[in-house]
């Protein structure tokens, strides 16, 4: 009875507060359902700086390439500055983030209305960010009211605006005079800058073709190429910045050049007149370059051997220059050389009475080479006695014979000795001048057993037609197996 009692006096909910609680409830059941977020919880904070912040409300929308990301949860006053912090609540989706991520403030839709926050995630090379990050005003952007641009279009620059498009529509229709035409090339000859305007924008599908090549040449072979670059570029120019005296100096060097151009304005628009004739030149040029490429890719593989076999070649060479460096020192060669100095000036002076030798030497070689030369490799044709040597190998083979034949003597002199044999013919030399004076010294009288068949050559009668004032080059080379090479036998007696 005591339990019953007891649960009869427990106190009960009342509907009020039952109804409270359930529509508590739901409404938290339609924000998560709606919103997607649970309350009292936030997600991965961002603040970025921006330099103006009038055109951006908490609430705002943050969107990655048109996707919504987040939203922006407060704008705070960046402390000692006029710069605004905006706080931004990123949705996980968005995640990662990378420390080179760039937020900018953009006008929505016309139909939309306000601005919201373009988020670029950043480089997947770039280290990530933790959430309560601060991304500052060197990465934001804000966006150009047109406010902002009619205060830059005041009366002053809108008159030197008129005056620039009035000038360059000038230089757009202006026809060339003859004495222009005279200067420029012919492929620009007599035409106007709009129509060269024209032939470039009719040229340029192939030149931006080209340009895309070369763009995403410069791209790298890896993702992270542009951002090494771009890394490298940074401490370039964060060096440049520690030195101002130099920079200075070279702002002030530019400023000459440009200066140095003005003043040839003139010669400068001659140039610019003529490029494009010299393009097209290059451009046959790289043609042909291009051409050329792959016989010199073949030739640098081939070449690769040898730059390997070079180390090797060049540790074998240093003994040798060694050797060689010693060999030219002072003591050696260096010595010479100074004595070869010392002696060039009498060798000069003794130069010109060299000329008359010069001469001789060159009468003297071309008699060799045209007469003595050519008549000792002759080969003498005399039947069967031809031995089939040369003219001048038979002259040694005789010397040596006559050196076996006459090389007794006695008191009254030399003597030759001779082997007569018995026979019926007897035959003189007639007058020798080895046994007197010319055409009355003693004869040689020679017995033999069998009549002559010829003789060769054959006694002409008379003296060969040599000429003493004549040059021996300039003299007729004899006819050695000529007619006159054989003739009959002079006869018993003589």
């Amino acid at each position: 009875m005591a339990t019953a009692r007891g649960r009869r006096h427990a106190p009960r909910l009342s509907p009020l507060r039952a109804g409270a609680i359930v529509v508590v409830l739901l409404c938290l059941l339609v924000y998560a359902a709606f919103t997607k977020h649970v309350p009292l919880r936030h997600g991965f904070r961002l603040n970025a700086v921006f330099s103006s912040a009038v055109n951006i409300d908490p609430g705002a929308p943050v969107r990655i390439a048109g996707v919504p990301a987040g939203s922006v949860t407060g704008i705070s006053r960046e402390p000692g500055s006029s710069d605004a912090i905006v706080h931004i609540d990123v949705d996980g989706s968005a995640l990662p983030l990378h420390a080179d991520a760039t937020l900018k403030i953009r006008p929505r839709l016309f139909l939309e209305g306000s601005f919201f926050v373009d988020l670029t995630p950043g480089s997947p090379s770039a280290p990530p960010l933790r959430s309560g990050a601060t991304l500052p005003v060197t990465q934001t952007a804000d966006p150009v009211q047109i406010d902002q641009v009619l205060d830059a279009l005041d009366a002053s620059t809108r008159t030197d605006l008129q005056q620039l498009l009035a000038a360059y529509g000038t230089a757009l229709t202006h026809v060339p005079s003859a004495a222009e035409n005279a200067t420029q090339d012919r492929l620009v000859r007599g035409r106007t800058a709009a129509q060269a305007l024209n032939d470039a924008a009719r040229r340029a599908p192939a030149a931006l073709r080209d340009t895309a090549i070369v763009a995403q040449a410069l791209g790298g072979e890896h993702a992270d190429d542009v951002s090494v670059l771009v890394a490298s570029l940074g401490r370039a120019t964060g060096a440049l910045a520690q030195d101002d005296d130099d920079l200075e100096g070279l702002v002030v060097n530019l400023d000459l050049t440009l200066q140095t151009f003005a003043a040839q304005s003139a010669a400068l628009g001659s140039t610019i007149t003529r490029l494009p004739g010299a393009l097209t030149s290059a451009d046959d040029s790289l043609a042909s370059l291009d051409q050329a490429l792959p016989t010199t890719r073949a030739f640098a593989d081939d070449l690769v051997p040898a730059v390997d076999e070079l180390p090797a070649t060049i540790t074998a060479a240093l003994p040798w220059i060694g050797q060689a460096r010693a060999l030219l020192a002072p003591g050696e060669l260096g010595g010479l050389s100074g004595q070869l100095a010392a002696a060039a000036p009498s060798l000069a002076a003794l130069a010109p009475s060299l000329s008359g030798l010069s001469t001789q030497l060159d009468s003297v070689s071309r008699c060799v080479s045209r007469v003595l030369v050519p008549a000792a490799d002759t080969v003498l044709q005399d039947g069967a006695a031809t031995t089939g040597l040369p003219n001048y190998q038979e002259l040694f083979h005789a010397l040596v014979g006559l050196n076996s034949v006459g090389s007794g003597f006695d008191g009254n002199g030399q003597y030759v000795r001779a082997y007569l044999g018995s026979g019926g013919a007897s035959f003189s030399t007639g007058p020798i001048s080895a046994f007197g004076e010319r055409g009355t010294g003693g004869s040689l009288d020679v017995l033999t057993s069998l009549p002559p068949e010829g003789t060769s050559p054959a006694n002409p009668g008379r003296e060969p037609p040599f000429q003493t004032s004549a040059a021996c080059a300039a003299q007729a080379l004899p006819d050695f197996n000529g007619p006159a090479a054989h003739g009959p036998a002079d006869g018993p007696g003589r």
